[in-house]
């Protein structure tokens, strides 16, 4: 369900007020689960867990860095890495080939099926596409241009500019900065509701994709942040 869109726009200010659309990268771009389900079979019936505890370590991983300063910044590639070992040694997968094997796929995760089309709505409509991401450049760079997105983005932007991960505030500054438009000229999409109320909390017009229809958090949906079920109607809601 589609929340209301008047945070949007306004009837006193005519003609186009967003003029870029900020997507967050993993878990809304890209699915991070992807990379272990092309192994599941090698898992067996605890797959599905093992993919997500490895998600919540390597953003548990990226918290704390953060938190304890610029000393213990490593980046997103170098979290995701210490959380398949730590994820690894709890499921007692030991085979160096296959670990590689995953994060390998790790790299290469695949979009959502209804991102490339979506993507090429927003150009043809004349909305620029940038991504915001944890992600380090070697990361998105080797994610967006196995997946084919890469023509379809304005530009990759990692954390990996300002040192410190998302999310800080510094890290939302730098969609402004380097697309030269102030907050409230972009749309910023995420997945993750912590990642939107951030963005919210910097000015930025929201939306959040609420895949799972999960409950409402941090309370985006009385803040009037739109949610949509996934990105397949982001084109049209924006017109």
């Amino acid at each position: 369900m589609v929340e209301p869109l008047a945070p949007w726009r306004s009837k006193e200010k005519p003609g186009r007020e967003v003029e870029a659309v900020v997507f967050d990268a993993y878990g809304t771009l890209l699915d991070v689960h992807s990379a272990v389900a092309r192994h599941a079979d090698r898992l067996g019936p605890l797959a599905g867990e093992f993919s997500r505890e490895w998600r919540t370590k390597q953003l548990e991983y990226s918290w704390v860095r953060s938190l304890t300063g610029p000393a213990r910044h490593q980046d997103f590639w170098a979290c995701t890495v210490d959380a398949l070992r730590f994820v690894c040694a709890r499921y007692d997968v030991n085979d160096a080939a296959f670990i590689a094997t995953l994060l390998d796929a790790y790299r290469l995760l695949s979009p959502y099926p209804e991102v490339p089309a979506m993507l090429r709505a927003l150009r043809a409509d004349g909305l620029r596409a940038a991504v915001l991401s944890n992600g380090s450049p070697m990361m998105l760079a080797d994610a967006f241009g196995n997946a084919g997105l890469a023509p379809q983005i304005d530009a990759l932007l990692s954390v990996e500019a300002v040192g410190v991960f998302k999310p800080d505030r510094r890290v939302y500054a730098l969609a402004e900065t380097r697309l030269g438009l102030p907050a409230g000229r972009i749309v910023f999409v995420s997945a993750n509701p912590w990642d939107t109320q951030a963005a919210h909390a910097a000015g930025f017009r929201c939306l959040r994709v609420n895949r799972a229809g999960a409950p409402d958090e941090y309370g985006l949906a009385a803040a009037g942040v739109p949610s949509l079920p996934d990105l397949a109607g982001l084109a049209e809601l924006l017109k």
